[in-house]
Order: C-alpha cells, then structure tokens, then sequence
C-alpha cells in the first residue's frame, strides 16, 4: 500500500489531489461515513486517514515524519515526495542533471559534447528536435539532463512546487573565473540543497588558469577535493571533448555516493512539465520528466489547471514510446490546454477525475487572483519570533557597490541571538531582480536593497509571490529593522493612501439616525470602508470610517469621480455644505 504524509488538518480539495480522486468522489465518500464537509472546509487527520485508506492509500502524521526524518529545508511537492514509499517498492532510476553556469562559459558547447559523445540510443547525431530534456548512456547507465534556460528557470520551476534536479553541474570557464552569474547559480544551487559538481570548462585555452579558478570558488565556499574540500571539480573542453567522459563518470559516482536515486515504476505517473506549447499540427505539446511511477499511452493525467488522455508519448528523437519509466522526458500530447513549466503533473484513474481536479484548480486559481497576496513582512516575522514559531530569518542582500555589499553583510553577520540564526542566503552587486525575487519565494526570505531598486520584472514578480522587498539608504536601519524582529518587538509603520475626494452638496437627516453627505466625488474615487477625513474651510475637523455609501437607494463599494453619492461616517454626523470628504485606505509601509 502506498504511503501518504498527511498534517493535522487538511482541506477536503488538497486530500481529493494526494489521492488522484475527484473532490465529488471524496465528499461522496466522506457523506456516507457521515462527514459533511465541502471542497474548501478541512478535515481532521484521523477522518483523512481512513479516506486515504478507501482509496488504496496508508497515512501517516506530518509531525511523526517530521520527528522521524533528519531537519532539511528542501521543499518537495506531496506528490514527489518519496520518502516515505515502502523501501521494497524502490529501484534504482537514472540521476537527474542540471547544468548552470555563465553565459559565456561555455554550457551549452559542453550540453552538445555530451550528446555527442554518449547518446542514449548510441545514435550519435539522431537526434531531430530539442525538448529541453534528454537522456545519454555511460557504462550502460543512463543519465537525465534537464536543459533550462538558467539559474533563473531553475528556481522559478522550484517556487511553482517542481523538485526535478538529483545533481547539479556548475560550469566555470578556466580562462575566464567566477563570474557575477556564476555567483549567483552557487547561491541557488545551494538553495536547493542537491550535489554540486564543478566542470573547469575551457582548459584548452591560451590563458587558462585552474589553480586561480579554484582558488576563487574555495572562497565562495566550493572547496576541491585537490585542496582537500568535498567539491568534484572535473576539467573539461567541450572543443575537443576532453573530460566529457570523466564528467559522466563523477555524475554517476555522486548519484550512487549522495543521492541514491529511486523510485517505483509500478504506480502512476507523477512528475513535472518542463516546457510546453501550442503546436499548429498537435495542438497542446508538453515536455514532461517522469520522476516516479510509469507514464503510459491512452493514461489520464492533469498538470495544473490542465487535464487530458495521452494521445503519443515521443523521446527526444521524436520516435514514438509506449511508457516512459521514472527519471525519463517525454513530449506529450492529448492535453486540453498549454500547461505551465512547473507544473506537478499525476496520472488520473478516468477522465472524470482528471477533469474535475483540473476544474477545481482553475476555480481555486481565480479565487485565489481575486484576493489580496499575502506578503511576508519582516513584523509578520518578529510576531512569529515572538510565538516561538521562527528559528531562523533568511535574508537576501544586494547593494550598489563591492565595499556597501561587505558592510552590509558584516553588519548582518554581527546580530546574535540564542534563539534565532540569521542566514543570509544571497547576495549580490547590482538591482533587485527577478531571480532573486524567485530565490526568496522558493527561501522564505525577505530581500534587502541598499541604494539599489528593482527592474520591472522583479516589481511583477514580488507582487505575485508576496515577497517583501525592503530599500534602505543608511545602513544601521537595516541592522536595526533585523535586530527588533529577530526580538520580536518590530512594529510595522502605517500610512494613509490617498484614494480620492468629494464635496458635500446636501445634508439629509432619516429619523434621527445619523446624518447623510449628499456628496459629489471630484477626484478620485470614494471606496466603501475607506478612512474620511472631513475638512472645512482647509482645516480637518473629524476623521472616521465610511460606514455606507450609497448610489441612490443601491449600497455600493466604491464611488467614481464625476458621481454623486450617499456618504454616512461611522462617528461623525455634523455635516455642512461645502464640507471637503477625503478618502484614505491605510496600508502598511514596506519600504
């Protein structure tokens, strides 16, 4: 039977996914054993346990797994996780590579070297389209290569739930040396908490130096074994293909050393969309990597708000499979729509299910874009502190200059406190950007920038991923701002937004109750709930809540500039013509 890590409580929507189920099935399930409970209210542990168990599945608590398993800040998606299968399912699977690097060092010269020297099906050169994913065969092993555009793809797909990544490559140029990307793809490697392992690129070059490359990665923290570290550092020359086959060997010495890669093949299909498109033949292509279980033609699957029966199953030949076992990339098709990159995808027991989820999720997503982000603030974090609940505060840096960047990290590094570590888990010269926006997503960090801002993107990104993203210009507010939240006593600072004004043009009184602003918005705009301040003749006289707002006889949410409006406050009834109303939402500064 197949085990199901499962928490306290658990929302009947997100037990109906672990299960591969409808959420109809599950109520209906859950009905006849007498709990009513719809998509979106929870159900207690024991009650989920005996529906997982109905469906073929054994449950076990989050917090004794939690006491049971060694502390690990890697994030899995439920459906990856493996690590409380039945050991006698397991068997070995291939190890799955990511190779990140600098632009220029030469990874997608060395990604081609390695095609051609060790295809999988030993067809050199066979191969007719790229997928972003592809197999090649050393000593009769496989190996996956998963082929991302970079570090910033890399984490993105982990902030969206992907875990696809066993062993990492880092390629630094030997003529060349750690660069500000190479830094950066440390950082987020490191983050993902996988095997990382050096390929020298480029030693063939007039001016190559590997003593003064190593050297510059043991002070990044990347020790080589040559100088007695626990870091694989492999020279390579994708020109002329020195060391591709070393490389392939330390790839697979780590997989067996560290990672130990397994899966079942026996159940269904669980893995991640690595890229996706709209084909004018095919119509909704999918590059997916089957991570556990076996992905069969004519099977049922949903990725995200997508479902769909699996019409082909190609390899990276375009040769047609009829499954595809644990750790191997397929391009699919049969999907109703274009699934995301990230996407988590499960095989279905029918077509009815698999519809239904992915319904479920499309009407959770909407739900979802119609609220607010939630934003983790660094008070959210000192109210946390202060329950107990934080252990650690992680921190991304990114200043202006080299010398502001140093100072910045020493003052960081000088705050101590028994109970909570700050971890700075970047930083970097240069603006905010998105990668390291997705960093912090992916981290749980907030990010700090002094005397830098951040590009558009980045802006994007934040507001969708609720990240908060901090400026400063002196550093000792910086220093401050951690030391009070790691204490717990951070207090957020509050500030009226300005949303509009409008001019009182008529008082009515009802029954005595409290007067009403026959008003007129001049600016603006009037939302319902919103902070007014009343002035006259320039001076404020009263400050209070919209208790209603009214167009004619309809109460409303908001007034536009141009139109007249009903406006009642929640203490103050005093009104005059001529009376100025501005209205204000107060929001908590960030910044």
């Amino acid at each position: 039977m197949k085990k199901l890590t499962l928490p306290a409580t658990v929302p009947v929507k997100e037990l109906a996914e672990r299960l591969s189920v409808s959420g109809p099935e599950l109520i209906k399930y859950l009905m006849g054993n007498g709990v009513m409970a719809s998509l979106n209210q929870s159900v207690d542990f024991d009650t989920a346990a005996l529906a997982a168990d109905h469906f073929g599945f054994e449950a076990e608590s989050e917090e004794a797994v939690a006491e049971a398993a060694p502390a690990s800040t890697r994030r899995r998606h439920p459906l990856l996780d493996q690590s409380r299968a039945d050991p006698k399912s397991l068997v070995a699977r291939p190890p799955v590579v990511t190779v990140l690097g600098h632009v220029d060092h030469g990874k997608t010269s060395l990604l081609d070297a390695i095609r051609e020297t060790a295809v999988a099906s030993g067809e050199a050169g066979g191969i007719t389209q790229k997928i972003g994913a592809y197999q090649v065969e050393k000593s009769g092993r496989k190996i996956t290569f998963i082929d991302t555009p970079g570090h910033e793809a890399f984490t993105a797909m982990r902030a969206r739930g992907a875990d696809v990544t066993d062993i990492a490559v880092l390629v630094v140029a030997a003529d060349d040396g750690v660069m500000p990307q190479t830094e950066e793809a440390i950082q987020h490697v490191r983050s993902a908490e996988v095997p990382i392992i050096v390929a020298l690129n480029k030693i063939d070059k007039d001016g190559a130096n590997p003593d003064r490359i190593l050297q510059q990665l043991a002070d990044r923290g990347l020790v080589s074994s040559d100088y007695g570290g626990d870091v694989t550092v492999v020279r390579t020359s994708a020109k002329t293909g020195e060391g591709v086959t070393d490389l392939l060997d330390m790839i697979l010495l780590t997989a067996d050393a560290e990672v130990e890669p397994k899966a079942d093949p026996k159940v269904g299909a669980v893995g991640t969309v690595i890229e996706s498109h709209r084909d004018p033949g095919r119509g909704p292509v999918a590059t997916v990597l089957v991570q556990n279980g076996t992905l069969r033609v004519g099977d049922y699957i949903v990725a995200g708000q997508v479902y769909g029966r699996i019409r082909a199953l190609l390899d990276e030949r375009g040769e047609r499979m009829q499954q595809a076992a644990p750790s191997t990339p397929a391009v699919v098709t049969g999907l109703s729509g274009v699934a995301e990159a990230g996407d988590v995808f499960q095989v279905m027991a029918n077509e009815r299910s698999a519809r239904s989820l992915a319904e479920e999720r499309g009407f959770a997503a909407k739900q979802q874009q119609a609220q607010p982000v939630r934003r983790i603030t660094l008070a959210d974090l000192a109210s946390q502190v202060a329950e107990g609940s934080v252990k650690s505060l992680n921190v991304i840096v990114k200043a202006e200059a080299n010398g502001s960047l140093e100072a910045l990290r020493g003052q960081i590094e000088k705050i101590e406190d028994p109970n909570v570590k700050v971890v700075i888990v970047a930083s970097g010269v240069g603006p905010v950007g998105e990668a390291d926006v997705n960093l912090a997503a992916v981290t749980d960090s907030i990010v700090i920038g002094f005397n830098v801002r951040p590009d558009d993107r980045a802006k994007a990104a934040a507001d969708t991923q609720g990240v908060d993203v901090r400026y400063y210009d002196v550093i000792y507010q910086i220093a401050d701002d951690i030391a009070k939240a790691i204490k717990g006593l951070y207090e957020p600072t509050f500030v009226d937004v300005f949303q509009g004004r409008a001019e009182v043009r008529q008082v009515f009184t009802v029954d005595g109750r409290p007067a009403i602003a026959g008003s007129h918005v001049i600016d603006g705009r009037i939302p319902r709930n919103s902070i007014c301040t009343v002035l006259r003749d320039g001076k404020q006289i009263a400050r209070s809540r919209v208790a209603v707002l009214k167009r004619f006889k309809d109460d409303v949410r908001e007034v536009a500039r141009g139109y007249d409006c009903g406006i009642t406050l929640e203490d103050f009834g005093d009104f005059a013509v001529g009376d100025v109303l501005e209205a204000y939402t107060v929001e908590q500064q960030n910044l």
